[in-house]
């Protein structure tokens, strides 16, 4: 069995090796200045202040609206979705009655457990649920237990002549089967929500996981595509432009959408790691 560290190293060496060999990346030297600063593109959401949203959930940004090529601020990278959170609601709590206008949100659990009223729907939250709040229909959470519900929320804008579902969209990821094939070279994801499902400005929400000692395959992502890594449970790697980085879990990163910024995590460990995915790629058609 090869040992850690070993095995570390040899990831390290196929990986540089395979970037050396690859046409479609840049073999020149890192020259700050030149090549995007990646740690404006990644954010931890402990270091965001707390803001109150919903009446009693607390919302730290991990990325924000910003330059996308030339963000002003750490996470500030956004220019098609509105937000991405890390919330929280505390113990016994519950949200004011929200109705949302010229939005939706989708929630995704992390911890805790609760449950979600919209209409005259009602279902309970634990980890692993993920939800698809439209715009329009009056919706409350209630912390049911003793720890915090906590979740990732995404907001995003509904297009002109968007059609919003008319309930709340509501899966279990803990039912749902990865891919049987692999994406780019290794990863395999379950489909949380697509177009078809009702999203707006997003193409795709996923959970993509990643085998011990494996790596995705290197590549980068041109002009209009926003797409989102989000470190869940346990930490993973992630080689980013030109450097390497450890991605602790809360900590999300975008890639810069210039068409010549590589990415790719890269699963070190002994334990199979899941991640928290979502991307628009291009102008597309909404559902009308």
């Amino acid at each position: 069995m090869i040992e850690k560290s070993t095995g570390l190293s040899l990831l390290f060496l196929f990986l540089f090796s395979t970037v050396s060999f690859a046409q479609t990346l840049d073999g020149s030297p890192y020259t700050p200045g030149k090549d995007p600063n990646i740690d404006m593109y990644i954010r931890n959401w402990k270091e965001s202040m707390p803001v109150h949203t919903h009446g009693s959930l607390v919302e730290r940004d991990i990325l924000t609206k910003g330059d996308s090529m030339n963000p002003r601020s750490r996470g500030a990278v956004l220019e098609y979705i509105n937000r991405f959170t890390c919330a929280t609601l505390d113990a016994y709590n519950t949200t004011i009655p929200t109705t949302l206008k010229c939005e939706q949100e989708i929630f995704y659990i992390i911890s805790g457990k609760g449950k979600i009223t919209a209409g005259r729907k009602t279902a309970d939250l634990y980890c692993g649920i993920t939800v698809l709040m439209p715009a329009g229909l009056e919706f409350t959470l209630k912390n049911t237990g003793e720890e915090p519900l906590t979740m990732y929320l995404i907001s995003e804008s509904c297009p002109e002549g968007f059609r919003l579902n008319k309930d709340m969209l509501v899966v279990d990821e803990n039912t749902i089967p990865y891919y049987t094939s692999n994406t780019h070279w290794c990863g395999v994801a379950k489909h949380l929500f697509k177009t078809a499902d009702g999203l707006g400005t997003l193409e795709s929400v996923q959970i993509v996981a990643f085998s011990p000692m494996t790596i995705f395959h290197p590549h980068s992502h041109g002009e209009g595509c926003e797409e989102v890594w989000t470190a869940i449970e346990d930490p993973i790697h992630v080689f980013f432009g030109k450097q390497i980085r450890l991605q602790p879990p809360g900590t999300a990163y975008m890639i810069p959408p210039d068409g010549k910024t590589p990415h790719a995590n890269f699963n070190t460990s002994d334990k199979l790691i899941k991640m928290f995915y979502f991307a628009r790629y291009r102008d597309h058609e909404v559902r009308e």
